[in-house]
């Protein structure tokens, strides 16, 4: 071989490793793409970006920023500004689904768009074709078992006598107290169209409750402090007050599991929807759908596989999933300030 031969040859091997990385980059079907997403903040978007942003970076290019924010201030933000949306996705719970589908910022997808969408079980797609399911949180009967002998078995049991001074359960200006109404109501023969029985067992229970903490976080306090030992909490919540040492347990109650499920949905005027869809796709898989039941032990949505996660999980089956009681949101965030208003009333007699 003539030493230009073998120059010139040399020179192309040394082009061709060099290029091996450009080329490997450009097979990234999404480099250079970014999707904005609005944030639950803290915890959530850590587990969110280890289960779907960073695989979904590393195998597509694709990037993925989270702007935590507040989630009613994201939806009206987006109303306002139809058409020209600040993010890309947008995550809610079952409770403002209904405000963002009427407000026509929402794109619908179905499992043809996103095949693992396929996977979800009965009653977590609750609006039709908009939003994907990945994440269900349930309010739930909590007391300390070691402090309070007698178990809690309902929402209920908050009017119990022996609990008088022991009680915290949710406020009643959010959606959770009013979804503690709506339990003490079902579980009492009435409705959401009848929900003086839920009254009753609030004025029955007046002298029990102590306090009514405005967030999650002061709502734990409440137990892990001691001020309070039973009552209602996010059952994510209780898992933290038992890994702290506070034996909170939870309750499956006779009146079934109230809960809200968390959305991911595609915005109209979305940058990039194939992309959009690619992580919806990785949110519903495996990995990504064990994000946040691996960090925070809210349950998932799809048949993915819990293994040793399943003990500290209340909605862990699909028996379990079957308990979660139908809410109509619509109706339910309506009526939802008056039932506030009429709960204050009765605590303040």
């Amino acid at each position: 071989m003539r030493r230009r031969d073998f120059l010139a040859l040399g020179a192309g091997s040394a082009l061709g490793v060099l290029a091996a990385p450009a080329v490997q980059a450009q097979q990234k079907k999404f480099s250079g793409v970014t999707l904005r997403i609005n944030g639950y903040g803290g915890n959530y978007d850590k587990a969110l970006i280890q289960g779907v942003a960073k695989p979904l970076e590393e195998s597509t290019g694709l990037k993925i920023e989270y702007i935590p924010s507040s989630t009613s201030a994201d939806l009206a933000k987006l109303i306002s500004n139809k058409g020209n949306p600040h993010i890309d996705l947008f995550m809610a719970d079952s409770p403002l689904m209904p405000q963002a589908i009427a407000g026509g910022i929402l794109e619908g997808i179905t499992a043809s768009d996103a095949p693992n969408l396929s996977r979800v079980l009965s009653g977590f797609r609750e609006f039709g074709d908009y939003g994907a399911p990945f994440s269900v949180a349930s309010i739930v009967p909590v007391y300390n078992s070691n402090t309070i002998k007698q178990a809690l078995t309902s929402f209920s049991d908050i009017a119990r006598p022996d609990l008088r001074g022991k009680v915290s359960t949710m406020p009643a200006n959010a959606y959770t107290g009013w979804m503690v109404l709506l339990a003490l109501a079902e579980g009492n023969g009435g409705s959401l169209a009848n929900m003086e029985p839920a009254f009753k067992i609030i004025a029955a229970a007046k002298e029990n409750i102590v306090a009514t903490p405005p967030s999650s976080v002061s709502q734990l306090q409440a137990f892990t402090q001691g001020e309070a030992e039973a009552g209602t909490l996010w059952e994510g919540r209780a898992y933290e007050a038992r890994k702290s040492g506070i034996p909170l347990e939870t309750v499956i109650a006779r009146e079934g599991i109230y809960a809200v499920t968390s959305y991911t949905n595609i915005v109209h005027g979305c940058r990039n929807r194939e992309a959009a869809l690619a992580y919806i796709n990785q949110l519903l898989s495996d990995q990504g759908m064990l994000s946040v039941p691996k960090a925070l032990r809210y349950g998932p949505t799809t048949d993915v596989a819990l293994g040793e996660l399943a003990a500290d999980i209340l909605i862990n089956s699909r028996e379990r999933a079957a308990l979660k009681k139908p809410i109509d949101w619509k109706s339910f965030m309506e009526q939802g300030p008056a039932l506030g208003e009429r709960m204050t009333k009765e605590l303040r007699g």
